[in-house]
């Protein structure tokens, strides 16, 4: 697995928390846990970014290991990095990608119905820019990532309002 790039800014918890995974041959989410962000509503801090091309036509979405289809990349907020730092990290590990961080989306609630307080998210979103896609990342063995027009990942992220309501924040050409 290739290290990260330098600008990508990945925290000195998340890089343990990748070589204790690794060591231990666990899904990483299982040893970082303890240091994913919460709010004081105990609502899980999640962080994310609409990538787009750079003429702004076309999204980046990555498959969802959880359930079948496409979401945006996103994930758990770390206790020891900025929002924007959680993003790109995201960015890199789930879709490979190097990116420019454009704009504060500002924050989403889960829409979906809770199952608990714990399930519940709250959502920070950036747009960015992609600089680079690169072969080999983090999690290639689970993902794959594809390239859609605003109409095609409207669709694709129906069952996610919260996503849906990312994308339609950012300024992807809607034609």
């Amino acid at each position: 697995m290739p290290a990260p790039p330098q600008h990508v800014g990945m925290s000195r918890c998340a890089s343990h928390c990748h070589h204790v995974a690794e060591a231990r041959g666990l899904p990483l989410t299982s040893v970082c846990s303890a240091h994913i962000g919460y709010n004081s509503k105990g609502e899980r801090l999640v962080a994310g970014v609409v990538p787009l091309s750079p003429d702004q036509n076309y999204v980046l979405l990555i498959q969802s290991t959880r359930r079948k289809g496409w979401v945006l990349p996103k994930g758990g907020w770390e206790t020891d990095e900025s929002c924007q730092e959680a993003a790109t990290r995201e960015a890199w590990e789930e879709a490979g990608i190097t990116i420019n961080i454009d704009y504060d989306l500002g924050t989403i609630d889960e829409k979906r119905p809770p199952k608990s307080t714990k399930d519940r998210a709250r959502y920070s979103f950036y747009q960015a820019t992609v600089l680079s896609e690169v072969d080999d990342w983090p999690e290639k063995h689970k993902r794959e990532r594809q390239w859609f027009t605003y109409a095609q990942a409207w669709q694709e992220l129906a069952t996610r309002p919260e996503l849906q309501e990312a994308l339609q924040r950012s300024t992807i050409n809607q034609v």
